[in-house]
């Protein structure tokens, strides 16, 4: 019995199929790698950052443990870069104003920029006087116990935005000091009225975020996107915002991101403010009025006025963010450094140039390699955003670090941020249901919604509120705890 040969169309199909498949094999060999990728460069930044801590400290006798040191400090500082940046640029890029990779590069550019210029040349080694250092009296069990606070707090961050929960750097760093001082010296050596500051701020800041932001979207709702004539509401109010704007980050950084220049106190910060403020209205006046021009009468023109500043308040929103929280990779690893140099326990020590760029180029590989993660979560799944939106959460974040200092409290950005998106999101809520009742009342032969409707209308995921909510109250304990059976290990280790 003959077969007939294949033809050239059997051969073709045939190879198409095999194309087809190595493609997709190839795809999918791609997607397994790429994290992989991730942490290789990751692992790369923190072997470099060891070198360097080799090289600068030289033949000391404590040179191994600096080495390990500058090691954790930088797989702090990636961690730093991957949670807490995405509070900045989450709004931005939920609003469209800014893609994903723009984003990254202002970032990026941005918080290296704040660390290196207007970072803290001197910060608390045990981070704002959480415990005393002269209830440590060995040098070498300090060393210890600031290992572990940094190796603790590191890791509570990077299983945060494992699990995608947006939680303070800052909290974690102070709970893993405070677990590690209390492993080595006992309760009595903690400031508890400062842990109780720190413990209100977990209130205040995303409270104090919330109620700014939503009492800002309010104002654009009553004063621009329900007027008859949008753009003419849009050209008299948007340049009063954004001076507002440029006057609260004037006096957010004149306070807090030009310390190592100059010592400004409130008083004198306000009035920079307001004198920044005053030029840029100013300025953005005929900007706002010349950009409005041909526009629709419509919600959506609006988002086009509104694009611009939102992303300059997240590029300046980083550049204070790396000004001060750049601290809180390597302040536990400068209080290393300074007492394996000097044998001896400082409560403030200077940081050397080279531990700055260890935490500046951390935060900032951190942000490139792990942040998409954390920005699509603060900026598109807790609730929606637009810029206006965003543009408010920005804004109140500034003015809430201003109001907080004139108080003496405590905050943290972190809380503050994703208060802000929170309080936007709720204030929706509100608003809604508001209307919804008017509506209702107005027209009583209207169907009445169910109650399964009205929660699917929620405009706030409950699951994220809670999980995030749940990782800020446990943040300080947990790292507590992790800090200090880490210390106690370490401790019998060397011992």
């Amino acid at each position: 019995m003959s077969t007939q040969p294949p033809n050239d169309a059997d051969h073709l199909e045939t190879l198409d199929r095999d194309l087809d498949r190595f493609s997709h094999l190839e795809t999918a060999t791609q997607y397994v790698s790429r994290p992989m990728v991730g942490l290789g460069i990751a692992l790369v930044f923190i072997v470099l950052a060891g070198i360097t801590a080799g090289v600068f400290f030289g033949n000391h006798p404590s040179n191994l443990v600096v080495i390990a040191a500058a090691g954790f400090g930088a797989y702090m500082a990636i961690n730093i870069g991957a949670n807490d940046v995405a509070n900045n640029m989450g709004p931005a890029v939920g609003a469209n104003a800014l893609t994903m990779g723009g984003a990254i590069v202002i970032a990026a550019l941005f918080e290296s920029a704040g660390a290196l210029l207007a970072g803290g040349d001197v910060v608390s080694t045990i981070s704002k006087g959480i415990i005393d250092p002269s209830g440590i009296a060995d040098a070498q069990i300090f060393i210890w116990a600031m290992m572990a606070a940094l190796i603790s707090s590191a890791l509570w961050v990077n299983l945060a935005t494992y699990v995608g929960a947006p939680v303070s750097t800052t909290h974690s760093v102070v709970g893993g000091v405070m677990g590690a001082g209390i492993a080595a010296a006992g309760f009595a050596a903690v400031n508890w009225p400062t842990m109780g500051k720190i413990a209100a701020s977990w209130v205040i800041s995303p409270v104090l975020g919330g109620a700014i932001a939503a009492a800002f979207l309010a104002f654009i709702k009553a004063k621009i996107i329900y007027q008859d004539d949008k753009i003419a509401a849009a050209r008299r109010w948007v340049p009063v915002l954004v001076g507002i704007m440029a006057a609260a980050f004037a006096s957010y950084l004149a306070l807090k991101g030009l310390k190592r220049v100059v010592k400004i106190d409130l008083p004198t910060a306000l009035t920079i403010g307001l004198v920044v403020g005053a030029i840029t209205y100013v300025i953005t006046a005929p900007l706002i009025r010349k950009q409005s021009e041909g526009l629709e009468n419509r919600n959506k023109s609006l988002k086009v006025l509104f694009g611009l500043p939102l992303v300059f308040s997240a590029a300046l929103l980083s550049f204070a963010h790396g000004a001060n929280d750049v601290a809180n990779a390597v302040g536990p690893l400068a209080a290393i450094v300074h007492a394996s140099e000097f044998g001896e326990l400082a409560s403030k020590v200077a940081i050397p140039m080279w531990v700055m760029v260890i935490g500046a180029f951390g935060i900032s590989f951190g942000l490139f390699l792990f942040g998409p993660k954390l920005i699509r979560m603060v900026g598109s799944q807790i609730t929606k955003l637009n810029p206006m939106r965003a543009y408010c959460v920005a804004l109140s974040a500034a003015i809430t670090v201003i109001v907080a200092s004139w108080l003496g409290l405590p905050v943290s950005s972190t809380h503050i941020a994703v208060g802000g998106v929170f309080g936007v999101g709720f204030f929706r809520e509100w608003h809604a249901e508001r209307r919804l009742r008017k509506s209702a009342a107005a027209r009583p032969e209207t169907k009445r919604i169910a109650p399964e409707e009205r929660r699917r209308r929620k405009l706030v995921r409950r699951s994220h509120f809670m999980t995030i909510v749940a990782a800020w109250v446990i943040t300080v304990p947990a790292a507590a705890l992790l800090s200090g059976t880490i210390f106690l290990i370490l401790n019998a280790v060397i011992n």
